[in-house]
Order: structure tokens, then sequence, then C-alpha cells
């Protein structure tokens, strides 16, 4: 069945590249409505931005959603992970700035109010979309591809000069709570000499050593070093499934991002949508419901740094 939210979350917390103070709370919703923005702070123009793949307004930075009156929200990819990884298929969130809080960098806060407040089904079944064919993009030398899959399946590489991080691949299957133990505890990273950089142009104006992990060649400047030895791959990976999250539904697929960032995969799921034959949407059964991210989640599986 599908699920919202039993009761309302909030969340307090600046935004990373903005540095504004937001207050961001998650509603419950109705079967269908999907995910949706709602800009407390506007007046005058339509403040409800959707969750989907054609609202993104591509961003090097982030995913950036913009509804037709030029509203936005920015920093939504680690939310989208949460609510996807935690099984949420419908809710409204409500925030009072144009940034969703950075908080600690990862999705771990997210995910542990949102089964805190816990779950509720809605009585309808969960549509999915099954990928039939192969799709590829590629921008420069980062690409991504969609593959038939009977589950959601991520498979990622990263390549950095700085040893810190060098190369790194991971492959998991997306099945029931695999999201919560293996990713949503994983910090976005960057280089000091990005951060330096980007601050000389008002960007990352809310980014700290505590919200993010930060490296300098070798070094790992972020007190307490890394919370996984390949902690860089699984935060891509998390950023992954929080942008294929606005494909609408959730994918029956195997996805490979080989130094993909936002845009690629943004890019992949236009592909995907503007290519005939290359999907189908299915009602998913028990069985196939069974083994979708967030299914039979358990609070036990909550990394304790959440």
């Amino acid at each position: 069945m599908q699920q919202t939210l039993k009761t309302t979350v909030e969340f307090t917390g600046v935004g990373l590249h903005s540095g504004q103070s937001a207050r961001m709370i998650l509603r419950p919703a109705a079967a269908g409505q999907g995910v949706m923005f709602r800009r407390r702070d506007v007046i005058g123009a339509d403040a409800l931005i959707p969750a989907r793949w054609n609202t993104v307004r591509q961003s090097p930075l982030c995913t950036l959603l913009e509804n037709t009156a030029g509203v936005s929200v920015s920093t939504v990819e680690h939310i989208m992970a949460a609510l996807a990884g935690c099984g949420v298929h419908n809710a409204m969130i409500d925030i009072d700035g144009p940034e969703v809080p950075i908080l600690d960098g990862s999705a771990a806060e997210f995910v542990r109010g949102i089964m805190a407040h816990g779950l509720r089904p809605v009585g309808h079944p969960v549509s999915a979309i099954k990928v039939l064919r192969p799709v590829e993009v590629r921008r420069g030398n980062a690409w991504a591809r969609l593959e038939p899959a009977e589950v959601m399946q991520i498979d990622f590489h990263i390549d950095f000069d700085d040893a810190a991080i060098g190369a790194q691949s991971k492959r998991l299957t997306m099945a029931n709570g695999t999201f919560v133990r293996e990713l949503c505890d994983s910090r976005t990273f960057c280089r000091k000499a990005d951060v330096d950089a980007m601050r000389e142009n008002g960007l990352a104006l809310g980014g700290t050593f505590e919200n993010a992990v930060v490296v300098d060649g070798a070094r790992v400047l972020s007190p307490g070093g890394l919370r996984h030895h390949d902690e860089p791959v699984r935060h891509k990976m998390l950023d992954a499934l929080g942008d294929l999250a606005l494909a609408g539904a959730p994918l029956l697929a195997r996805y490979t991002g080989f130094r993909a960032g936002h845009a690629v995969t943004n890019d992949l799921l236009h592909a995907l949508f503007s290519t005939p034959g290359a999907y189908r949407r299915v009602t998913c059964d028990a069985r196939a419901a069974a083994r979708l991210p967030g299914a039979g989640l358990r609070d036990s599986e909550i990394p304790a740094v959440a």
C-alpha cells in the first residue's frame, strides 16, 4: 500500500548554500498526490512546487525545483532520499525559506524524524516505474544508465585526485531498509579549495566542518573524520536515490553512475521518459511491494549517529 506520514514532522536549520535559516514541516498527504513542496513565505504567487523530474532547474551544486511561477526550493535531494528510503509515497512539505535545511549534511536526521513519528497506509496500491530497456546519458567524462531489474539497485563509481577520497565504488540493492542501514548517515563532501572558492562567490554560506566532510589532499578536516571508509561514494548514492525519487514513483531498475552528479541523473530521467518503450507503469503486488525501499523498516536499523 502507498504510505504517508502518520503526523507532522518538523525540522529547522540553515541551508548549505544560502546560509538562510528555514523551518520545514512534513505533513501527511492523500494517496496519489506524491511529494509536494509549499513555500509558506511566498505571497501573491503560486507557492506549490511538485517534486518531479520536470520541475528541476539544473544547478551544479544541488537539486533545485522551480514551478511555472518561478518559485523555487533548493537542495531537496537529502529529504527526497529520506522519504524514498523510508517508503513515504505522499507528503506535503511546508518550508518558509528557499532552501531545505542541511542539518548534519546527510539524511540521517530526516530518517530519524520520519521513523519516530511513524507512517500509515492510505489504502491504494503502490505503482512503480519498471524500466524495460537500457537508457544512458553522458556529460563529458560523467555518465549514468538505467537498466531493467526486478528491484531498485544503485551502482556508483567516483574518482577524485584527493587522496582522502580517491577512487571508490559501491553497489547495493535498495530493498527494504538498505538505504537507512547503509547510506542515510553519509554526509555531503567537498574539497577545502572548492569551499574557499564558493564562499568568495557567495556560495556555501551555511557550510561548516560539522555539516560536510571537508578534505584537503590526504587530510579529512572535519572533526571525527569519516563515518565510513567509503563515505563519499555512499553519499553519492544517497544523492542519486533522492534525485531518482523525482521520477514520481519507485523505479524498478538498476542505476549505474560514473562521476555522475545531480544534472546527469536528471538528464537520465528526461531520457527515460522521452524514450518510447523504455518503461512501463506497473502496480506492485504484495511480493514486489515488500522489496521496495523502506518496506518493513525497523527503528533498530537507523544508524546510531542519527
